[in-house]
């Protein structure tokens, strides 16, 4: 989604009367426009897609993070709100990568970094690195390691 899209899609979810999607957009526009300033840039100005979607990941994040938490504190009410927000978030951003998908990459990464025989936190990192590098934000950073750490084991 591109910066001018998600100007559009509030317009859109404002006069359709959509609660759900007009909270999360107008919390990436702002996200957006906050990212702009930390980037000593106008907030008149726009960020790339892929700005954009980094936004929405870091989002989604945080948003997993507090269903986690409502749900510790008993708040099934707040848990079930910020659920609601997560699945709307999630279609925004592109389908994830599969761990097959995922393992296939790893498997080439290690062929062509010669990885076998060195300490094995040294070769999860670098491994890490250039899996996370080639998957870029087409797979979740858990579900590689787990990858990356049955492929080295």
């Amino acid at each position: 989604m591109t910066h001018q899209e998600l100007k559009e899609a509030v317009k859109t979810a404002l006069k359709k009367g959509e609660e759900v999607e007009l909270q999360v957009l107008r919390g990436l526009l702002a996200a957006a426009t906050n990212e702009l300033i930390a980037r000593k840039r106008k907030p008149t100005e726009e960020l790339e897609e892929s700005d954009i979607q980094d936004l929405t990941r870091r989002s989604v994040k945080q948003h997993k993070e507090s269903i986690e938490q409502f749900f510790k504190a008993n708040r099934n009410d707040l848990a079930s709100k910020e659920t609601q927000e997560l699945v709307f978030l999630q279609s925004l951003l592109p389908p994830e990568m599969t761990e097959e998908e995922i393992e296939s990459i790893v498997r080439i990464k290690v062929k062509e970094l010669g990885i076998g025989g060195e300490s094995k936190a040294k070769e999860l990192g670098q491994l890490m690195g250039a899996v996370m590098k080639e998957t870029k934000g087409r797979a979740d950073g858990t579900v590689v390691k787990k990858v990356v750490e049955k492929v080295l084991a």
